[in-house]
């Protein structure tokens, strides 16, 4: 077992050796802007050579169009610790009239962003907007023959721009390339913009493929011989659902889209999959070429027992990452939009075949601290998003284990263990959890030591959630985070015995570890335990064992 670092008292060492790690990445891209690289296991944003974890949040859709409207919200983004901002750039504000661009709302989001010393990620409201084309100029919108739109089976044809249509996609790959373009020019250098997304959960609503004459022909055709290589040269890492459907019918490697998938709505889903996938990539090229900086997708997720055309059919869904990643080699991720309960689940689908996680939306409120935790330390996510934003929630009561709006202190803590975290993600060194009554115990294998996680319980008072991340600092050496839990240490069969030697808690401050308290009797169980308080924020703490003679 190697550790990222092998004691906590020279963490400062991280801190020594980051321009050596920036002058690396540095010479990976030229000039030190944003991309993703690997490590261990895990893909990792990488800001001016250093690897960077976002501590985001996403405004309402409308919000960052006024620059007037915003004004009084930077202020209160900066007083929630978040590190980046997510916020929507539209088609219809950038290209009013075909051929004149105005990118004004860009300059001006990246001017007050750099103010109050925040980073962007930016959303591109191109061709659709929760599947829907709302966001389209209005030259668009009108010309439906210039810029055709989905046809449902019931023959209605919504305001729902088709993938289909080769003058579309060049419509919108011309204003997304403009736009970075632009960015390139004012933001080349400082590296505020650090990812864009292209489009917004894009698929078909009310049904599940499109019926427009273009499509139905399409549909008739062969499946393109580019996603069968795809399927065939990767038919080991093919997500489970995708490679059952296609062997299903006999793996074949040419036919129309029933006779290589099987007939049904799969099979429409896999059909639309392509053509949103190859689209998105038109306009992503149109962009990577002016600005390369990472680009990718987001997904409307599908629901137990829904059918496609329920939610977006055809969007970038987890069960059809490897379309997506045939059709759309420049988008570098695939990103949830993840509100469901299920929530560590859909980390770990979203994970699959080589996909790096991040979080652009999710809830926000008293979830966000176990999902945030989860994300990073369970599953290396590169980011961490709550929706809404600039809407004002109320803060826990004092003394509360639940309620309100706890992302603030979560991500005031999350970000002095920042550095740490993104040491060891990828590493096999570092576990992350949530607990609660339905899921009481969680047990991992770190450092060598068996962990059992349970809820802590403290002079009758049991916690009814808790959540952290430990890592396996050096050799019987762990670092805790989070609150509500409480953790039995064992050694393997044939070693010696464990037992707690101290326990700690503290804060990192600039990359150092600040002891505070040394906790014994009730507050580690008189030895018996490693805890984390039931009430109040999450808490960092050290732990170290010791081995019985």
């Amino acid at each position: 077992m190697s550790y990222p670092n092998s004691r906590i008292t020279i963490l400062a060492l991280v801190v020594l050796l980051l321009p050596t790690v920036a002058a690396i990445a540095a010479a990976e891209t030229t000039d030190g802007q944003p991309h993703l690289r690997r490590q261990g296991t895990a893909s990792q944003l990488v800001v001016d050579g250093q690897p960077f974890l976002v501590l985001g949040g996403e405004l309402h859709n409308s919000s960052s169009s006024s620059r007037a409207y915003m004004r009084p919200i930077w202020d209160r983004l900066v007083g929630q610790n978040l590190n980046t901002v997510i916020a929507g750039v539209s088609w219809e504000l950038t290209e009013p009239v075909e051929g004149q661009f105005d990118f004004q709302n860009v300059d001006d989001l990246v001017a007050d962003a750099r103010a109050h010393h925040l980073h962007l990620v930016l959303l591109w409201f191109g061709s659709w907007k929760n599947s829907l084309s709302s966001y389209a100029p209005v030259w668009v919108k009108r010309d439906t023959r210039r810029f055709p739109r989905v046809q449902l089976a019931n023959g209605n044809t919504p305001e729902l721009l088709t993938p289909l249509s080769l003058a579309t996609g060049d419509a919108d790959a011309r204003a997304f390339g403009a736009m970075m373009k632009h960015l390139h020019k004012i933001d080349a250098r400082e590296h505020t913009v650090l990812m864009v997304q292209v489009e917004n959960e894009c698929g078909v609503l009310g049904d599940s493929r499109d019926r427009s004459p273009a499509a139905e022909a399409a549909f008739a055709g062969p499946v393109p011989a580019e996603l069968l290589s795809h399927l065939v040269a990767h038919r080991g890492d093919l997500v489970p659902e995708l490679r059952a459907q296609w062997e299903s019918a006999g793996a074949r490697t040419a036919g129309t889209w029933t006779e290589v998938f099987g007939a049904g709505v799969g099979t429409d889903e896999l059909f639309m999959a392509w053509h949103y996938a190859r689209y998105l990539d038109r306009v992503a090229a149109a962009g990577a070429a002016a600005h390369g900086i990472p680009l990718y997708a987001n997904a409307w997720l599908n629901e137990p027992n829904a059918k496609p055309g329920d939610y977006p059919s055809g969007g970038p869904l987890a069960h059809l990452l490897n379309v997506w990643q045939a059709g759309a080699p420049h988008l570098a991720l695939i990103a949830p939009d993840l509100y469901a309960a299920d929530f560590a689940d859909r980390c770990r689908l979203f994970s699959r075949s080589g996909n790096p996680l991040f979080m652009p939306e999710t809830n926000r409120g008293e979830m966000v601290g176990r999902n945030l935790f989860v994300a990073v330390g369970a599953y290396d996510a590169i980011g961490f998003s709550p929706f809404g934003i600039d809407r004002v929630l109320p803060a826990p009561a004092i003394g509360s284990a639940d309620g309100g709006d706890d992302q603030p202190v979560n991500y005031a803590v999350m970000a002095q263990i920042a550095p740490l975290v993104l040491a060891h993600q990828g590493m096999g060194t570092m576990t992350a959890f949530a607990v609660d009554k339905d899921h009481p115990k969680f047990a991992s294998v770190l450092g060598g030591i068996e962990l059992t996680v349970t809820l802590d319980e403290l002079f009758g008072n049991r916690a009814e959630k808790g959540y952290g991340l430990i890592m396996a600092v050096g050799p019987d050496e762990f670092i805790g985070v989070g609150k509500g839990f409480r953790v039995a240490f064992k050694a393997p069969p044939g070693a010696a015995r464990v037992g707690i030697n101290f326990v700690d808690e503290g804060e990192f401050r600039n990359g150092q570890w600040i002891k505070g308290r040394r906790l014994n009797g009730d507050e580690n169980d008189q030895g018996l335990g490693w805890r984390f308080n039931i009430l109040g924020g999450p808490q960092i703490e050290r732990c170290v064992l010791y081995r019985l003679e």
